[in-house]
């Protein structure tokens, strides 16, 4: 069960992912995704996605959020909000899906765009029997 996340928390999520679309480095798909991890410590983490001229080697906003978090030591993350220059709201892709399970399995997910209009849901909804640790063990 994901833990509940307050409206004004929810509110610093999608405006951080709003803000790091602003940094995104997108010169061939000209998309630029923004992405905001609420960590377990209640330190929030940014994301842009980070493109590069040999296309299999570009990295998403939600994964370049997510690996920053980890990189700083947390290992559990309780929300990601990802901002997509669209009229309606983007679900994370499946790499990131995957990625979010890893660190947050009952994660919420919040997708916003250039509209007002907003999705919510968690990421077990995303992603039902996802491949993880536990399967490893």
């Amino acid at each position: 069960m994901a833990k509940k996340i307050s409206s004004l928390v929810c509110r610093q999520l999608e405006k951080a992912a709003r803000a790091a679309a602003k940094q995104s480095y997108s010169p061939y798909s000209e998309f630029p995704v923004g992405a905001a991890v609420l960590a377990a410590s209640g330190q929030i983490y940014v994301g842009c996605n980070v493109e590069n001229a040999s296309y299999g080697l570009c990295n998403c906003a939600e994964r370049t959020a997510i690996f920053t978090a980890a990189a700083a030591g947390e290992r559990r993350i309780l929300a990601v909000a990802v901002f997509t220059p669209t009229a309606q709201p983007t679900s994370p892709c499946g790499a990131c899906r995957q990625v979010i399970n890893e660190f947050g399995p009952t994660a919420l997910v919040i997708s916003v765009c250039a509209s007002t209009a907003r999705h919510e849901t968690t990421l077990d909804r995303l992603l039902p029997g996802a491949f993880g640790p536990d399967a490893l063990a």
